[in-house]
């Protein structure tokens, strides 16, 4: 395969998605990101990429070793890793800019935050995101995998490391310039009761019958959302949730920057309250996790998750005070963000995931039988 016919291939990348069948194509397209790309491409380069050998023993077109993660992880789009060195992540579709990743991975790269797979390149093709390019984190697995694991034996040494993490990402991402907005006062409750509103309108059955009867506990929960007062806003992750946290080799690493899938035109300027609020509920999604799929104990759950996220909440609080930022955080939008969270969750359950419903029913019932 020449380069005119690989970049033939990837001009059809919409309608004909990259498949394990065509081992050895991105490796090739590694090897012609360091030049001169043909128009419409363009290759937007953070730090260079790293030296791979070139071993040839089982590809087509004598380049580093390529696979892919197997049909065990479940992505929305498809990663292939090079040479255990490199991951490249096509977007299944190719995503119209702007996106998100294209103005956060570049600044965690210069401002040199340590807690994520190392960004190299994005390549595009005319107002279309085609790849991320980022390091590979030998030994990883996803927080739906390692956190459901600590769930199960009842481990929370992991809540303190995460409340940090997520503390240095918004400090670093409080430094990213852009339209912010600074601290004037936004109206988050529209966007959370329409949620709401779609909850209940998308939840059927004995479900959706009970949460009816705690749709006005639900509603008022809101109400602190109607104006933010003077809490900063700050380019948050945007889908920041236990899924996006590997825990691998050398440590913890937060990725997936690409905002959150379920959200159409989701402001990327807001409060840190509402990042820090998935983090929780999905801490909570694993206690659920764990109850349905290791038979742990609901109780035994609940009393793990409560303490996972005070743990969590104490760190992350910790650590925007050493940085001097304590006033990222205002506590009182949490809950109301954390409702929203769980509408959301009920959402993508009834369009994309049904039998995911249990999970953010179970959080709900938590709290409001056993508030």
């Amino acid at each position: 395969m020449n380069s005119d016919s690989i970049w033939e291939r990837l001009l059809s990348l919409g309608e004909k998605p990259l498949t394990d069948r065509e081992r050895g194509l991105t490796a090739a397209v590694l090897r012609l990101l360091d030049g001169e790309v043909p128009p419409p491409f363009e290759v937007r380069r953070f730090p260079p990429l790293p030296s791979l050998s070139y071993d040839t023993p089982g590809c087509h077109i004598g380049v580093p070793a390529e696979r892919d993660f197997g049909a065990h992880v479940d992505q929305t789009n498809y990663s292939v890793v090079v040479g255990e060195r490199v991951v490249v992540k096509w977007l299944t579709p190719p995503v119209p800019l702007p996106h998100s990743a294209l103005d956060v991975l570049p600044h965690l790269a210069r401002t040199g935050f340590p807690h994520t797979a190392p960004p190299y390149a994005a390549l595009l093709a005319g107002s279309r995101l085609l790849a991320l390019v980022t390091g590979y984190l030998p030994d990883a697995t996803d927080g739906w995998t390692w956190c459901v694991d600590d769930a199960e034996v009842g481990d929370t040494a992991f809540a303190p490391i995460l409340g940090a993490l997520a503390a240095d990402l918004h400090l670093t991402l409080a430094t990213l310039p852009g339209d912010s907005g600074g601290v004037a006062p936004r109206d988050h409750r529209p966007r959370a009761e329409d949620a709401l509103g779609e909850a209940l309108a998308l939840t059927g059955g004995p479900d959706g019958a009970w949460l009816e009867t705690v749709a006005g506990r639900l509603r008022a929960e809101l109400a602190p959302l109607a104006s933010t007062g003077r809490t900063p806003l700050i380019r948050i992750h945007g889908d920041l949730h236990v899924g996006q946290i590997l825990r691998w080799r050398d440590g913890y690493a937060v990725i997936d920057f690409d905002g959150n899938p379920t959200v159409s035109e989701a402001d990327p300027y807001q409060p840190a309250a509402r990042d820090v609020a998935q983090l929780t509920t999905s801490i909570e999604h694993v206690a659920q996790v764990a109850v349905k799929r290791r038979d742990l104990p609901a109780e035994r759950a609940a009393r793990w998750a409560a303490e996972a996220r005070a743990l969590m909440l104490a760190a992350y609080e910790g650590r925007l005070a050493a940085g001097g930022r304590p006033d990222l955080l205002d506590e009182s939008l949490i809950r109301p963000f954390e409702v929203e969270q769980e509408c959301r969750e009920l959402i993508y359950a009834a369009r994309h995931l049904p039998r995911w419903r249990y999970a953010p029913m179970g959080v709900l019932r938590n709290w409001m039988e056993n508030p």
